[in-house]
């Protein structure tokens, strides 16, 4: 297509999508697109419409906990169980196909570098069949329905009781340890995620609409969010129209595409904001933005990383497999159907939301189409 308006208005005239917001941003020049309905049937979609962000939660989380490594609350290397005791002695599969009964301890402490690499040792692998993955299923339930998580507390108890499929290092593993980061926050300073986000991170950034539950005054720009079909899955007075049991730092936000870009500037700008208040040290944000796998770990994980690596929090893309990689391109894609993305080299920062879930972790062909559209916008 000749333009992204175009683009997005022919996967909502096939059916494809309801509606949906585009945005790519290089510098000051700032590209929005709107086509579709922010429901089936509903009100016609609007640039500030409000979207369930899903998993571009994760790099928001990730910068969080940067923050308090900066603030001296936490050190890379440091044990997460003098936060978290009930995973001060966690056990693991012997081999990755054993029995869940069939454990041995883990060779050493799960660290905040292990959290925020998503190495820890619990998590998805490509093979989802093993035992100890479906035991961690009942536990790491779908973060699209943040209804189906217990509190916090409760849910590590939970967790404590599950064996990790690697030991610590071994292995990238996609969305628990995204999970453990938002208790670990809380944990830290003592303080509620949605309280220490919107202090540390919101409200300086101007995110005016990013957090974990939608109030009544802006549930009429709040998009309804469909399975395939289209199915209605939730509605705007549904499962975000009150605060969560457990705000889900993997998969909890909602927002606009104007509060990711504001997220995605500041990480451009390593670490400071439009008004030039700096919220992170340009030695965060690399660390953020850089790869930090090795081969091996990223094989188990291959079918979420599809060759690419994993910095802290998103994907780093490091292998030019397809048109849209470029190496150093930062950011992730949401199971709600929305993707984002920060590009260093070339200043840009790239967002699509829409209302349609996927159904695997393999994006879908008007994510990929965006993708190339946004690599070669100029």
């Amino acid at each position: 297509m000749a333009d992204l308006r175009g683009l997005l208005q022919g996967y909502v005239d096939d059916g494809s999508l309801p509606g949906a917001v585009g945005l790519v941003a290089r510098g000051d020049q700032v590209e929005v697109a709107v086509a579709g309905s922010m429901a089936v049937g509903g009100a016609p979609m609007a640039a500030d419409s409000i979207f369930r962000f899903a998993s571009i939660s994760k790099p928001i989380a990730a910068a969080a906990v940067m923050m308090l490594v900066e603030d001296g609350r936490l050190a890379l290397d440091e044990p997460i169980r003098t936060w978290l005791p009930e995973l001060a002695e966690p056990v693991v599969v012997r081999t990755p196909a054993a029995g869940i009964d069939d454990v041995v301890p883990a060779a050493r402490p799960i660290t905040v570098y292990d959290l925020l690499t998503s190495t820890a040792g619990y998590g998805f692998p490509s093979d989802f069949s093993l035992p100890a993955v479906q035991r961690l299923f009942e536990v790491q339930r779908d973060g699209r329905e943040v209804r189906g998580f217990p509190p916090a507390d409760v849910w590590v108890a939970e967790l404590a009781q599950v064996p990790m499929l690697y030991q610590p290092g071994e292995a990238y593993l996609y969305d628990t340890c995204s999970t453990l980061q938002g208790v670990l926050i809380s944990r830290v300073t003592g303080r509620a995620l949605p309280d220490l986000l919107a202090e540390r991170v919101f409200e300086p950034l101007g995110m005016v609409d990013t957090a974990f539950e939608v109030p009544a005054a802006k549930r009429d720009r709040f998009t309804s969010y469909y399975r395939t079909g289209p199915e209605l899955a939730d509605g705007p007075d549904g499962q975000w129209s009150t605060p969560p049991a457990f705000p889900l730092a993997s998969a909890g936000l909602v927002g606009t595409a104007h509060d990711w870009l504001a997220f995605g500037r500041m990480l451009l700008a390593g670490g400071v904001t439009d008004g030039g208040r700096r919220l992170l040290s340009a030695e965060s944000v690399r660390s953020m933005t850089s790869d930090h796998t090795t081969a091996a770990q990223r094989g188990v994980g291959e079918l979420f990383l599809e060759g690419q690596g994993w910095g802290f929090g998103g994907s780093v893309d490091i292998t030019a497999t397809e048109p849209w990689h470029v190496p150093g391109r930062y950011g992730w894609v949401g199971g709600t159907g929305t993707t984002a993305h920060v590009i260093p080299s070339t200043g840009t920062v790239s967002i699509l939301l829409t209302q349609v879930g996927m159904d695997s972790p393999v994006p879908v062909a008007w994510m990929r189409d965006f993708w190339r559209y946004a690599a070669e916008a100029r």
